[in-house]
């Protein structure tokens, strides 16, 4: 927007807390729980996650919309975040080969976004108060009138997000000679990690989340991956259930984010709603079996217990660990071809570092 069409917009906090700025992408009021994402670039592959589904995003780095938006860069069919909060906002792109503005493409897709806000100090707020719902508005100025209908939005905590984004029917990818068949439950997948599995020699068939697992196994599948997704684990006993049924098949199962936490729920381990999160592409991760730390893109509010996982550790063997503050970041059965990281091994965007789990699934469909 230029400087001489600045429209004013507030961003308020459920503790009270407000910012000012100025009015970027549709002029409306959005709500949703507020979290940061520390990455310096792909701010259109974080948008269009659907792991993003019903929260405010606050991009860290100083300036969003400098290199424009293309469609080859969604993970998506639609932009998933609820709203947009940012320091600096590009108007104006730079990349030859995009195609729109940031603006033009929040327009778009219906997203209110608020730039001219201090994020270092808002970041800081988030990591000390914790996550909590937000709302943006640049067509309500009022403060108390915004603090009633904030008030009505319901907390991140217990909320089932999966079956607003998954897929409303099975459809293929890949393939059909491909040597292996993966069944994918979609509870809101990333394009890239279909991309990574057909790259690897696999027939893809995603599912809807809520798909009956007998369904599933008829199509004889080689493997089971549970992608990520947005929501509280912990709502999710369909999924949980279906995870169990495949364990039982001791059919090879591989999740992600998301899919790492209902398996760990199928194997009664609990999820608990973390503090702040780990939203960005350089969290710090240590490979227990190889002693190598690996440079993660991340994205979950919710975590595995690891009281829960010291008291199954006749069944489950904790695989990876955040460096930064020793969360779970990856578990294997024991007894079982399945294993799950927390973190996105695709990394779109992100390091490539851990891109080697792909090949341990196959490895596992090829014993």
């Amino acid at each position: 927007m230029a400087q001489s069409e600045l429209q004013p917009a507030i961003l308020l906090l459920a503790d009270g807390t407000h910012y000012q700025g100025y009015a970027e992408g549709k002029t409306g009021t959005t709500t949703g729980e507020i979290c940061f994402n520390t990455g310096m670039t792909g701010y259109q592959e974080i948008f269009t996650d659907p792991s993003y589904f019903g929260q405010i995003l606050v991009n860290t780095n100083a300036h969003i919309g400098n290199y424009g938006t293309l469609p080859d860069d969604d993970e998506s069919d639609t932009v998933k975040i609820a709203g947009l909060v940012v320091k600096n906002f590009s108007a104006h792109y730079s990349r030859k080969s995009a195609d729109a503005s940031l603006q033009d493409y929040l327009e778009r897709n219906n997203i209110v976004a608020i730039s001219g806000i201090d994020t270092r100090a808002l970041v800081k707020h988030i990591r000390s108060k914790g996550a909590m719902n937000a709302i943006i508005s640049s067509e309500e100025l009022d403060l108390q009138k915004l603090k009633a209908q904030l008030a009505e939005v319901p907390s991140m905590e217990g909320l089932e997000l999966s079956s607003k984004v998954t897929t409303s029917q099975a459809y293929d990818v890949g393939s059909q000679g491909s040597p292996y068949r993966v069944a994918v439950l979609d509870l809101g997948v990333k394009k890239n990690i279909l991309d990574n599995l057909v790259e690897r020699g696999c027939q893809l068939r995603v599912f809807p989340a809520k798909t009956n697992p007998e369904e599933i196994e008829a199509w004889q599948p080689d493997g089971f991956f549970m992608s990520n997704g947005p929501g509280d684990p912990g709502a999710m006993d369909y999924a949980v259930a279906t995870a169990q049924y495949f364990l039982g098949k001791n059919t090879p199962t591989f999740g992600i984010c998301l899919g790492h936490q209902i398996l760990a729920r199928a194997l009664d381990v609990p999820t608990y709603k973390m503090h702040h999160g780990h939203r960005g592409a350089n969290h710090p991760v240590i490979h227990k079996a190889t002693g190598r730390s690996e440079v993660t893109t991340q994205n979950h509010g919710f975590g595995v217990s690891p009281e829960a996982l010291a008291q199954r550790n006749d069944v489950i063997e904790v695989t990876h660990i955040n460096l930064n503050d020793d969360t779970v970041e990856g578990i294997r059965v024991k007894e079982k071809p399945a294993f799950s990281v927390q973190y996105h091994p695709e990394a779109s965007p992100g390091p490539h570092d851990s891109r080697y789990l792909f090949d341990n699934f196959l490895a596992l469909m090829q014993s």
